[in-house]
């Protein structure tokens, strides 16, 4: 039974930083793609940042290229996601998923709860 939980949400400033954490349990597919995916209420939800654990590739959205780093330990089987100069549109409901194909949401097979963060001007 495959388990992410996400972690490190809150409330920051424009211009801050944030980091969250998914912890995994049970058997994660290396071979396939771990993603931090985001939705707003009443909007649709949107790919983030992507990593290819083996050979650690990375994909990200236009919007958070080089504010956002998504990263992994693999002793820990945790994924992270650095956030930096966060802007209220980083506004969101953030979640995790694992085992899927770069930032294409309906490839995932496995999802967590999500964690909140807000970013206030």
């Amino acid at each position: 039974q495959v388990q992410l939980v996400e972690s490190g949400g809150g409330s920051v400033q424009a211009g801050g930083s944030l980091r969250l954490s998914c912890a995994a349990s049970g058997y994660i597919d290396r071979n396939k793609w771990m993603a931090w995916f985001r939705q707003v209420p009443g909007k649709e939800r949107e790919g983030v940042a992507a990593i290819y654990p083996d050979y650690e590739l990375t994909s990200y959205a236009d919007s958070v290229k080089g504010r956002f780093t998504i990263s992994q330990d693999n002793p820990k089987n945790t994924v992270y996601l650095q956030m930096n100069s966060l802007k209220p549109d980083d506004t969101a409901l953030y979640y995790c998923a694992a085992e899927g194909r770069l930032l294409l949401q309906n490839t995932y097979r496995y999802w967590g709860q999500g964690t909140q963060v807000t970013v206030s001007s």
